[in-house]
C-alpha cells in the first residue's frame, strides 16, 4: 500500500505543481495600462515602452492593418505583435509591417 501511495504521489504531485503555476500565471496577469517589466506579466503578452513617462505598460495586441512586430522573447517592445489569427507582414521594405489575415 505504501508503494502504491508513493507511485501515485510521484505522478500526481508534479502535475499539481504545474497546474498551480499555470493557475497563478492566469490570475496574476496584468490588465492593459498597468506597469510591467516583461511580456509574460501582461494578459495580452505585450509590454510596451512609454517614452513620455519613461516607463513600460501592458498594451493590447495589434489589430488588423495596425503596425506590428513579431513576438520576441525580450522584456519590452515599442510595438505589439498581432492578435491571434493575424500575421505580421511587410509588403514594402520601407514601411513598418502590419497585421494581416493569414
Amino acid at each position: 500500500m505504501v508503494i502504491v501511495f508513493l507511485v501515485f504521489s510521484g505522478f500526481l504531485l508534479p502535475c499539481l505543481g504545474e497546474f498551480r503555476q499555470e493557475l497563478m500565471k492566469m490570475n496574476l496577469r496584468k490588465e492593459d495600462g498597468v506597469r510591467c517589466s516583461y511580456h509574460s506579466e501582461c494578459a495580452s503578452d505585450c509590454c510596451l515602452v512609454n517614452f513620455d513617462s519613461g516607463g513600460t505598460f501592458c498594451a493590447p495586441r495589434s489589430r488588423k492593418t495596425m503596425p506590428c512586430l513579431p513576438q520576441v522573447k525580450g522584456a519590452i517592445n515599442i510595438i505589439c505583435p498581432c492578435r491571434a489569427g493575424l500575421s505580421c507582414k511587410s509588403h514594402d521594405p520601407y514601411c513598418l509591417p502590419r497585421c494581416h489575415l493569414i
